[in-house]
């Protein structure tokens, strides 16, 4: 274009880099995947300037709560293999799973997508995945916003974050007033890394050791691209079923800082979970992370959940009913420790300092 045809033509919000007809295309695609993850609760529909949520009636004395996370770098790994549809997954992962720990039903999230360039079918995809996650979760997808951000993203680059909100009786919130000496800890096996520690995984897989992520691994029987994409698993309502059948004292989503770390934030003052790494083998992937990159098991430890997704602190005589429960919902589990005084004599700690205890070893890592 010449400087006489710009001057007669003018500038134009399309030029500049924003497509409004691309956003609208984007809606159109994904608004039937939207509408399956709903709730009787929700007023309206979708391309409201505001989601509507009626609070049902029933709570003597509802509170509110409200976590907001992202995905992180594992996103990195699905604009490489051009996989948009389960990113999605990991997004209501770490926002609901957050808010079933204080006993938490999940209600409602919203996202917000930031794009480069908007390509509807790439937009459509990454909300079906966060529609799909809210099914899983059993909680309402009740609105976002997609940005262009030309100029300061490039074109295939998006990055992810929601907000979700849930309800909880105020006299049945769990927490660390709630433990007590005697008590289990039982684990959640993850599905694999889930969304943290991506940092490092790539470090050390794509750069140190030159992986190529279309590479067949034998240990996974997969691509490392198909290993480092699987999805968060989504806890949220195993735990709410654990909640109505036995007394669940608290739980502890396991992400950034690791198994430790995460258990400590939910444990009182004066009581240390003491935790036997003998009860579980990591799975193939974070052996290869350790091994290939020379990382220490204390580093490993405080990066990634090491197959650990999820914990839950039951009274001592629900731990066999509690177990029942999550096997019978197809969900990995076993005793995994128990709560003892802070005056217990261990050999080693960990990283949840004097509140959570790593003893033993893997038999098989």
């Amino acid at each position: 274009m010449n400087d006489q045809t710009h001057r007669r033509t003018g500038a134009s919000y399309a030029a500049a880099g924003v497509d409004i007809e691309a956003g609208d295309r984007a809606v159109e695609l994904f608004a039937p995947l939207a509408k399956k993850a709903s709730r009787p609760e929700v007023q309206g529909g979708l391309g409201g300037f505001a989601g509507l949520f009626a609070l049902k009636s029933g709570y003597r004395e509802p509170l509110l709560a409200a976590s907001t996370d992202g995905v992180g770098t594992k996103i990195a790994v699905a604009q490489a293999m051009d996989k948009h549809d389960t990113v999605g997954l990991d997004l209501v992962a770490m926002v609901v799973d957050d808010l079933v720990v204080c006993g938490a039903e999940p209600l409602f999230l919203q996202d917000y997508i930031a794009v480069g360039r908007v390509v509807p079918e790439r937009v459509a995809e990454l909300v079906g995945g966060i529609a799909e996650g809210c099914v899983r979760a059993g909680c309402a997808l009740l609105g976002g916003e997609t940005a262009e951000h030309p100029g300061l993203m490039a074109d295939g680059d998006y990055d992810l974050s929601a907000t979700g909100v849930g309800v909880v009786e105020a006299d049945q919130v769990l927490g660390p007033d709630r433990v007590r000496p005697g008590d289990v800890v039982i684990a959640m096996g993850s599905s694999g890394l889930h969304s943290n520690g991506y940092s490092l995984a790539r470090k050390v897989l794509l750069e140190i050791d030159r992986m190529s992520l279309s590479a067949h691994v034998e240990e996974f029987g997969r691509t490392l691209g198909e290993e480092l994409l699987e999805p968060t698993k989504i806890y949220a309502k195993d735990c709410l079923a654990l909640i109505a059948e036995t007394d669940v004292r608290t739980f502890s989503h396991v992400t950034g800082g690791g198994l430790a770390a995460n258990l400590a934030r939910v444990m009182p003052k004066g009581l240390v979970a003491e935790l036997d790494r003998g009860t579980w083998n990591p799975a193939p992937v974070f052996k290869m992370i350790a091994q290939r990159g020379r990382v220490e098991r204390a580093e490993m430890e405080r990066t990634f959940n090491m197959g650990v997704g999820m914990v839950a602190i039951v009274a001592p005589e629900d731990v066999d009913r509690a177990l029942a429960i999550l096997t019978a919902r197809h969900i990995k589990c076993w005793t995994l420790g128990a709560v003892k005084k802070a005056n217990t004599k261990t050999p080693e700690k960990a990283d949840g300092g004097d509140r959570a205890l790593l003893v033993g070893d893997h038999p098989r890592f």
